[in-house]
């Protein structure tokens, strides 16, 4: 089916998210090896992509484990520094594509607090012309809800979003669902694509 609108997830697509990279720059890969096996940092931040308080749910967690206390804090204190730098190619994709006139959602699981952070850093999580957040949603990927609720508001026909994502989870719900999809190993990769699809032409992603 002709691709109608392109969808893309934002951490590790159009934003690096390491927080692991992070932990062993500032701590040493053996004191972070310790907290991430001590502490579910990872499902703290899941709850925070449902909705829950981004700070609230820190604190709590840093109370919770004192003796890593002053390390979980920094998930919040220190988040954009794990959410950095922008991938440069994705970003032109999605400009290429905006020019293009191809409709650009966005499909993210994201805390509230956190996605008002990271807009305030990079402007281009503005261009979208529709934006799903989890965190605003109360439901993250890979629930089929979220695709659901997409469906619902974006106006297009399943079959015709092509989606990427990093997590083949992700990609996974989406194709039950009858989207097309891109399992993002880079931008590269995702460039071709969009170019094979006819959304994008060789001399749009290169100028």
């Amino acid at each position: 089916m002709t691709v109608t609108a392109v969808v893309f997830d934002i951490g590790n697509v159009l934003i690096e998210w390491q927080p692991e990279r992070f932990f062993d720059r500032v701590l040493g890969a053996d004191r972070r090896r310790a907290l991430f096996g001590a502490v579910d940092l990872h499902g703290m931040n899941d709850r925070i992509d449902r909705g829950e308080d981004f700070r609230e749910v820190v604190l709590e967690t840093a109370r919770a484990n004192p003796d890593f206390g002053a390390e979980i804090r920094m998930w919040h204190d220190n988040w954009l520094e794990m959410a950095s730098p922008e991938i440069p190619v994705s970003v032109s994709l999605l400009r290429a594509l905006k020019a293009r006139g191809v409709p650009v959602f966005a499909l993210s699981n994201f805390g509230i607090g956190s996605f008002d952070l990271a807009r305030a850093r990079y402007p281009f999580l503005d261009e979208f012309d529709r934006r799903y957040i989890s965190g605003h949603m109360g439901v993250a990927k890979p629930d089929p809800a979220i695709y659901g609720m997409l469906e619902a508001d974006c106006g297009q026909a399943p079959g015709g979003l092509l989606f990427t994502d990093d997590r083949p989870d992700n990609i996974a719900a989406a194709a039950a669902r009858g989207w097309q999809t891109h399992l993002f190993e880079g931008p590269q990769g995702w460039a071709a694509r969009l170019v094979a699809e006819g959304v994008l032409s060789n001399k749009e992603i290169t100028e």
